[in-house]
């Protein structure tokens, strides 16, 4: 859980180092949803394993649902955005 929800950021400031490349940037922005997603999945199956363990858990998977959406419409933006600049 550690590694996936670091990975989240890292994939974005990784993909901002290529923004040259529209390809590339947009790559690593999916990379960081997924990583977002994969975070949220373990955070749930923690709530269902071991239930009571952490006391705002569903706090913390709505936390990244929300970032999730976030990362998601920031993809769709930059799509919208790189397309008037080639």
């Amino acid at each position: 859980m550690r590694r996936s929800s670091d990975s989240i950021v890292s994939n974005i400031v990784e993909g901002y180092g290529r923004k040259r490349y529209k390809a590339d940037f947009i790559k690593f922005l999916v990379y960081s949803l997924s990583s977002c997603l994969e975070t949220k999945n373990h955070l749930f199956k923690i709530s269902v394993l071991y239930h009571g363990t952490i006391d705002n858990i569903d706090e913390l998977i709505s936390s990244y649902d929300n970032l999730g959406g976030k990362i998601f419409n920031f993809i769709v933006y930059v799509e919208k955005k790189l397309e008037n600049l080639i």
